[in-house]
């Protein structure tokens, strides 16, 4: 002790060799102060699953976000033109003078209604049907890129239509077999409207990975869209997509005199503003309360070095007298604090990561071992569980633990300063 002492005496600099000693040594745990040292690990434990689980949350919520955003606009058109004054008979120069607007990638016309779908199984369901033609099938690349039976090709004449994933599991279908669609919108006869109904042939399987778009989308060739929904020679509307879908406010003046018409116009952003709203909203919510973790993490920091000091009270009596000041005793104990909150931080880092890439094969060993199916795609529409780490706020979490770390180890360490020398070896 003495050679420390007499290092100090001379006015060592800060953070100097025999501070960081004595640090390290209160943070070894030895047989008489395990208690200690239970409170430490209790503590770099806390910061740990906090800084893990805060990272894992926000990744999985981030990736929820962004599969959900890229799947919506892979088969919606970031803008919708409807018209107003007249019916859409001439949307194909319509969509000619769109298609040369700067910034819109491409737009295509869209007949679409609600039907009762029902195949080989089943009491039947609700269904949208979306009238498409070939070419614009193939623009669609969530679609067009992800067809598991049958084929696009030869659409507009097959007579054929195609259903998802989820709606041929359901209704017992397959390639060939027929699908009975009943509108209610159909032949007015004498004694009224009679629903139309009318059974196509599965021409195509699809599977966007959206199990609200797989269970309830049927694709149909436009032309017969427009006989089947009364619409001959006419769209109900056409779907712009944009090459940034963020910066849909600065076409809609374009849009608007490239139609020539009276008609309006709805973007991803208002068409889906409740559904992202809420999403933000609970990313939010949870990332308030899971930072109550890390805050409860470090006031065990706290109460851990308050016992600390308590315990090396004459120790640092001892320092005080042989040389040591009141800011080698602050800084010692801050070094002891912090070392248990960037330690925490960096394995609670690397644990998220690690969880982060693996997530999805950690809710399959999970769903395996449970017997039961985490992340049901009918509550949760995908069907599998996304992670997307973002830097900033992966950032933002460990400065945020760090903070609280160090917060944490002040006040412990301003009394360990301010401990009087004589008072402490007095009472031993």
């Amino acid at each position: 002790m003495s050679e420390q002492a007499v290092t100090a005496t001379s006015g060592s600099k800060p953070f100097s060799a025999y501070e960081r000693m004595i640090a390290w040594r209160y943070l070894r745990a030895r047989r008489k102060e395990t208690f200690i040292s239970v409170i430490a690990g209790f503590s770099f434990t806390g910061i740990m699953l906090g800084v893990a689980t805060l990272i894992i949350v926000m990744a999985v919520m981030n990736g929820f976000r962004s599969e959900l955003l890229t799947r919506i606009l892979g088969i919606n058109g970031h803008v919708i033109m409807q018209p107003m004054d007249r019916p859409l008979d001439d949307y194909d120069a319509v969509i000619k003078r769109i298609d040369a607007i700067p910034g819109v990638s491409f737009a295509i016309p869209v007949v679409e209604g609600q039907v009762l779908a029902k195949g080989n199984v089943g009491a039947g369901s609700g269904a949208l049907v979306r009238g498409l033609r070939e070419e614009d099938i193939a623009k669609l690349k969530l679609v067009s890129k992800n067809v598991r039976q049958g084929t696009f090709e030869e659409f507009n004449t097959a007579g054929g239509v195609a259903i998802g994933t989820r709606m041929a599991e359901n209704m017992g279908l397959g390639l060939g077999d027929r699908l009975t669609l009943i509108s209610p919108d159909g032949d007015v006869t004498p004694i009224g409207m009679a629903p139309r109904v009318k059974s196509y042939p599965v021409t195509a399987i699809f599977e966007i990975g959206m199990s609200e778009y797989d269970a309830s989308i049927v694709l149909m060739p436009l032309e017969e869209s427009q006989l089947y929904f009364n619409q001959e020679n006419k769209v109900q509307s056409i779907e712009i997509f944009a090459d940034n879908p963020d910066n849909v406010d600065a076409l809609k003046k374009p849009i608007e005199d490239a139609a020539q018409r009276a008609l309006m116009l709805t973007d991803w952003r208002q068409r889906n503003q409740t559904f992202f709203s809420a999403l933000q909203v609970e990313r939010n919510v949870m990332f308030m309360i899971l930072t109550l973790i890390v805050l409860v993490a470090a006031l065990n920091i706290i109460s851990g070095l308050i016992m600390l000091v308590k315990d090396k009270g004459h120790d640092i009596a001892i320092l005080r007298t042989m040389g040591a000041t009141r800011n080698s005793i602050l800084r010692i104990f801050l070094m002891t604090g912090a070392a248990i909150g960037v330690t925490g931080t960096i394995a609670g880092v690397l644990l998220g990561v690690l969880v982060c890439l693996n997530v999805e094969r950690i809710r399959e060993f999970f769903s395996w071992l449970s017997g039961t199916t985490l992340f049901n795609p009918e509550l949760y529409f995908l069907s599998t569980l996304p992670a997307k780490m973002d830097f900033n706020e992966t950032f933002s979490v460990i400065l945020m633990a760090l903070v609280l770390s160090f917060l944490a180890t002040l006040f412990p360490a301003w009394r360990a300063a301010k401990l009087d020398p004589v008072e402490a070896l007095r009472y031993e």
